[in-house]
């Protein structure tokens, strides 16, 4: 009987040490079939465009093929779910963001995940201001212009915003920061939003360096100031909100790549270094500075860090303006 039971502990310890070299195996294989990665919001946006342009880059790199998934819902939460219910195996890379990963903590404490501890952050890929533009027949030209007037007028001068999108979190952050109390009119997306700004139906909003730059290059829009801590190159002329005397003021568009709790270290380790190879690329570095994107510090430390500066300062905003989710 001892023999017969030292046997089957001999034998279920052989088969652990071979499923333990068929893992590193597998590890050291990855990837051997084409990688998925979940951009949480329809075809065609800014988070679409950036996803794909990560996903050709770095499959490069891997000399992997990378596909893109579009599961779009409640303001990129539904991916983000989606991506956890997935195996951790390195062959679902989830694209994350600062409404999915930031501003969403702030809507709702209750989220079915936490940025922090559900995901490993491999680093973050882009940064963008939103800009504050009005619309040429208004007449104001600086921040001081729209801060003064704002508080001699309380409430009279409205604005657009997209609910709990970058631009909009700008904005909460403009009117706390300043002190001043202006009517916000609500939009259900960017393109109308854009639309009713350049017909001059609304004086003015923040909205994404790259959606407004044709229109403030054509002179169909006046740009006030860009949200980032350093000015933009491709708005070399705009002033930051930090310029007009709010120092420390940061309202940026960012996303990153990212991968479920419990990937195995090699494979974070490779995708890691993989994601860093491609955004030294030149295409790379062309195709989003040509659209005013930054190119941030690559790697997990970095992303972590900001990551959760973002989380803070979305959540303390949210609660301060009693936003909640549609």
């Amino acid at each position: 009987m001892m023999k017969k039971r030292q046997l089957l502990i001999a034998i279920g310890l052989a088969g652990l040490g071979l499923l333990s070299q068929g893992q590193a195996l597998a590890q050291a294989d990855y990837p051997n079939k084409p990688i998925k990665l979940i951009v949480a919001f329809p075809p065609g946006g800014t988070s679409d465009v950036m996803g794909r342009l990560m996903a050709e880059e770095v499959g490069k790199v891997l000399k992997q093929a990378i596909v893109v998934e579009n599961i779009a819902g409640a303001g990129g939460i539904v991916g983000m779910e989606r991506a956890l219910k997935l195996p951790a195996d390195g062959y679902t890379i989830i694209q994350t963001g600062v409404g999915q990963s930031a501003v969403a903590h702030g809507l709702d404490p209750n989220l079915k995940y936490n940025s922090l501890t559900d995901f490993i952050h491999l680093s973050q890929v882009n940064s963008g201001p939103n800009v504050l533009v009005v619309h040429p027949s208004q007449p104001f030209k600086t921040v001081k212009d729209i801060v003064d007037y704002a508080k001699k007028n309380p409430g009279k001068l409205d604005y657009g915003f997209t609910h709990a999108a970058s631009g909009h979190m700008a904005m909460e952050l403009f009117k706390q920061t300043t002190g001043i109390f202006m009517t916000g009119i609500p939009y259900k997306g960017g393109g109308p939003m854009l639309n009713d700004l350049l017909a001059g139906t609304i004086p003015m909003f923040f909205l994404n360096q790259d959606a407004v730059l044709p229109h403030v290059r054509a002179g169909k829009l006046r740009a006030i100031a860009v949200t980032s801590k350093e000015r933009n190159p491709l708005y070399p002329d705009v002033p930051t909100v930090a310029e007009a005397g709010y120092k420390g003021f940061d309202a940026t568009s960012w996303s990153g790549l990212s991968v479920a709790k419990g990937t195995p270290q090699p494979i974070v380790d490779k995708l890691e270094a993989a994601i860093a190879q491609a955004m030294q690329s030149a295409s790379f570095k062309q195709r989003l500075t040509s659209v005013g994107f930054v190119i941030p510090p690559t790697g997990s430390k970095h992303y972590n860090a900001f990551l959760k500066s973002e989380l803070d300062q979305w959540t303390r905003v949210i609660k301060a303006a009693g936003i909640k989710p549609e």
